[in-house]
């Protein structure tokens, strides 16, 4: 479970994007509504939803919501998530948000990230509405019945409670040092 729970503020980080750039929550370029998602690039699970992800970033931008990634893994036990690697990643992958590097693993510590990928949505005061999964199935896209990251930020846009506050998340551990 989250370290940070349903209705508590986020916490702050200061952690370098892919571009070598500090960024932090309150950048002024950073909109209300923030979804924070812990991940990685070996991770099969995180993969299969890299596409879903850089598609919800670009339906929700124009609607005060940002999305940022971070990736809080292991570099020496798993080079392929090396803060060289993310940065390969975001350019092939054509990222259209901030891919942050949590070298030190205190961000995921802070937040009680165990998996990769774990989503956690704050609304417009900062607070932590929604945490868990992106949808219900993470093989394929069409199969998806459950979309708990959209229902969640539809529902804050409008004002109001997501209908489920938190899902299992559905990945591969975090791999700690």
């Amino acid at each position: 479970m989250p370290n940070i729970k349903i209705n508590d503020p986020y916490v702050n980080f200061i952690l370098k994007n892919t571009e070598g750039i500090d960024c932090s929550l309150d950048m002024e370029d950073i909109k209300p509504i923030k979804v924070i998602i812990f991940s990685c690039n070996h991770c099969p699970y995180a993969q299969a939803w890299e596409q879903r992800i850089i598609d919800i970033q670009s339906k929700y931008k124009d609607k005060g919501v940002t999305l940022i990634m971070i990736s809080s893994n292991d570099a020496e036990s798993y080079p392929e998530d090396n803060f060289e690697k993310m940065k390969e990643r975001h350019i092939d992958k054509k990222f259209n948000f901030n891919y942050l590097y949590d070298e030190s693993q205190e961000v995921a510590k802070i937040y009680g990230a165990e998996r990769t990928p774990e989503v956690f949505v704050f609304d417009d005061l900062g607070l932590l509405k929604y945490t868990g999964a992106i949808d219900d199935n993470y093989e394929n896209e069409n199969d998806v019945t459950q979309r708990y990251l959209t229902d969640a930020i539809d529902m804050i846009i409008d004002g109001n409670e997501p209908p489920t506050s938190s899902t299992p998340a559905v990945g591969c551990t975090i791999k700690w040092k």
